[in-house]
Parts: structure tokens; sequence; C-alpha cells
């Protein structure tokens, strides 16, 4: 089967006396300034129009890995946070039983005094105060507590025992109807028990460190 042949279109015919019967329209090559200004313009707000529309892909894409990142981040800032927050936690203890030592060692009396003075109520009719302490703490009790219960109107007598059972600066106060007691160490084990409790409920959730951090 042969295929249909095009058709040929001339751009001008003439008819039977040599007259132009059809001439095709010419491609148009001058044109206003008018025209000019509004193709141009138009060509130009189409380039912008393609432009922005790049740019704001642009930034789509630059938000939304900005959030992933955000995202993968943001874990581990809390794990660092809570890393600091234990660390600083630790480091305030160790200042502080420095500190406390070193208040021990300079007036190790003072805890014993201010434990009478609580008490001063409870031994006031008692006959008589054991103290049980340490050793060096019972020596150097010897005679400050005697001066310390006179100021406190005690009228019993205080006796202080030596014993190698309790820890530095530890000491027990048996006043016949009650006792109390007092252990530096376990005091500190007690207060770093809570602090560390205290630190796992709080967890990953815990206020951030830096405030308007968690808007």
């Amino acid at each position: 089967m042969s295929e249909a042949l095009a058709r040929f279109a001339f751009d001008t015919e003439f008819d039977a006396k040599g007259g132009v019967a059809f001439q095709a329209p010419r491609p148009k090559r001058l044109f206003p300034i008018e025209e000019v200004e509004q193709i141009r313009e138009a060509a130009r707000a189409e380039g912008e129009r393609a432009a922005l529309a790049g740019v704001a892909a642009q930034q789509a894409n630059a938000l939304s890995q900005i959030a992933a990142a955000c995202a993968q981040a943001l874990p581990r800032l809390a794990e660092v946070a809570h890393e600091h927050r234990q660390g600083s936690a630790g480091l305030a203890l160790a200042c502080a039983r420095a500190i406390a030592d070193a208040a021990l060692a300079r007036f190790p009396e003072a805890p014993v005094q201010a434990a009478l003075e609580s008490l001063a109520r409870e031994i006031d009719a008692q006959p008589r105060l054991v103290v049980s302490a340490e050793p060096a703490l019972a020596e150097a009790l010897a005679g400050v507590l005697d001066e310390t219960a006179r100021n406190l109107g005690f009228e019993g007598a205080v006796v202080v025992k030596p014993d190698g059972a309790y820890g530095p600066n530890a000491f027990t106060l048996d006043f016949g109807d009650g006792q109390a007691a007092f252990d530096p160490a376990q005091a500190a084990e007690r207060v770093t028990q809570t602090l560390i409790a205290a630190l796992a409920a709080e967890g990953l959730h815990a206020e951030p460190l830096i405030p308007g951090s968690e808007s």
C-alpha cells in the first residue's frame, strides 16, 4: 500500500490572468517599540517567576534538611545536658564534702554543741548525758561539753566515751529518754543517693539548661 503524498502548498498563487490570487502572510519582521517593551516585560516577569520558584524550592529543601538535622541532634543534646547535670552535681558534692571535712577538722566539737543546743529541752531534766564518739573526737570534747552543758542550764553529768567503732567525727548522744546520732560519712552518702535518685527520675526530660531554648 502506497503512502499518501503530502500536498504541496504554494506561498503565492496566480489566477488565469496572471494576477495574485493568494499570498501566504509573511512573518512580521518589524515590531513597534511599545510591542517590543511589552514582550520584554513579559519575558522578564516570566524569568522572575521561574527564578523565584527555584529559590522557594531550594529554601523548602534547606528547611527540610535543617529540621531533619535538628531532629537527629536534639536527643543527643538532651543526653549531653543530662551528663552535664550529673557532672555538675558530682562536682558540687565533692566541693561540699571538702568544705565539710575542713570545717569538721577545724571545729570538731561544733556538731556536738549544735546537737546539745537543739536537744536542750529534752535533756534538761536528765541526770546524765552520755556522749559516745570516735577516740579523736572524744578527746577534743573532754572539756568543751561541760561548759556547753552548763551554758544550757543542764545540771546533770556529762560522760564522754571513746569508741573505736565510730567513724571520723561521728557521735551519739544518749540522754536516757532518747538518743541522737550524727555520722558525716553516712549523711554525705544519704545526700549523694538522694541526688542520684533525683537525677535518675529527671532523666532526659529536665528543663533546658538555657532559658527559652525549649521554644
